[in-house]
């Protein structure tokens, strides 16, 4: 996919009046983008259009207009775009009890080591590439930038419906498999042409 330049971006003013339905534009997109495995690990697969909206909320949020802090939006979320033969997505880490944040997280650190998460097609699989940064030996992040680099071969069973296509996760203190909806496949599919 293409990266984001400066004339993606619309100005604040511009951005204001069509926010309502672009907004809901990319919520009812990222429906189709979102994978859940288990009931803590939720994956969204981001395009050129959620990374797009997530600058311009960005600039909404922090009121920014100067062009170089726009420019250092586009080159920090540019690189979340998948290339050519690739997904990426943004996986969070739900935790929804306060007084466990860190008890839940210290249990799952090592999950972006590179053999925890992987698509399941067919008999092939894809492991995912986590961003460095995110964690250590002593802390685990509960959001991480992941992404799964396709053979020509496995980017083509992917986009057959009849071979089988699952996303896992494979953690010792955590184990979620979840087949892709239909609809999530052909959307992700897309991506992989």
């Amino acid at each position: 996919m293409n990266p984001l330049r400066m004339e993606d971006i619309k100005p604040l003013s511009e951005y204001e009046a069509v926010r309502g339905e672009f907004r809901e534009r990319i919520i009812a997109l990222k429906k189709r983008r979102r994978v859940s495995l288990g009931d803590r690990i939720t994956l969204v697969f981001e395009n050129r259009d959620t990374i797009l909206f997530q600058i311009q909320e960005m600039m909404r949020v922090e009121h920014i207009y100067d062009p170089a802090k726009i420019q250092n939006e586009l080159d920090t979320y540019n690189p979340l775009i998948a290339g050519p033969g690739e997904l990426s997505g943004t996986l969070f880490i739900e935790i929804t009890e306060p007084g466990r944040i860190k008890e839940i997280l210290d249990q799952l650190r090592g999950i972006d080591d590179g053999r925890r998460l992987f698509f399941e097609i067919g008999a092939d699989r894809v492991d995912g590439e986590f961003e460095e940064g995110h964690s250590n030996e002593e802390k685990l992040s509960a959001v991480h930038y992941v992404r799964f680099r396709f053979s020509p071969e496995e980017r083509k069973a992917f986009q057959n419906d009849a071979v089988p296509a699952a996303l896992i996760v494979d953690h010792p203190n955590y184990r979620g498999r979840t087949v892709l909806e239909k609809e999530v496949r052909r959307e992700l599919a897309g991506d992989l042409q």
